[in-house]
């Protein structure tokens, strides 16, 4: 049986260096995620500016974050995947493809949140002017 070592504030701290190293690494070496946080940027922005509801801040961030979590595993089992099996297969296929998918499924809920908070506010500031 396992026993739990006493909990370590040095050892939790080295635990968010491995996370923010993760993050450094997704955004250096996946086009994909830049491209996430641009958008990103782009619906904070657009949020402050149309001055959107804290519910429709929630589903932002919501929505922001699953994109980011998809793209972190997808990422994640891709990079396994060509460990563990560098030449073509088709079962890697599939794993890598079924990845893909959930980063293209939290993608495009992502953009049809967008829409739908911002697509009013941007005719409504449009029709008033």
């Amino acid at each position: 049986m396992k026993t739990s070592n006493p909990f370590s504030i040095s050892q939790r701290l080295k635990s968010f260096k491995y996370a923010f190293a993760g993050l450094i690494t997704l955004f250096i070496e996946e086009h994909n995620a830049r491209i996430h946080l641009l958008g990103a940027v782009v619906a904070v922005i657009l949020g402050f500016v149309l001055k959107i509801s804290l519910g429709e801040w929630i589903a932002l961030v919501i929505v922001m974050g699953l994109v980011f979590i998809c793209e972190l595993f997808n990422t994640s089992l891709e990079a396994l995947a060509d460990f563990v099996s560098p030449g073509k297969h088709p079962q890697i296929k599939k794993v890598k493809d079924l990845a893909a998918a959930a980063v293209f499924i939290s993608a495009l809920s992502a953009l049809i949140t967008g829409i739908i908070i911002f697509i009013p506010k941007i005719i409504n500031l449009c029709t008033n002017n």
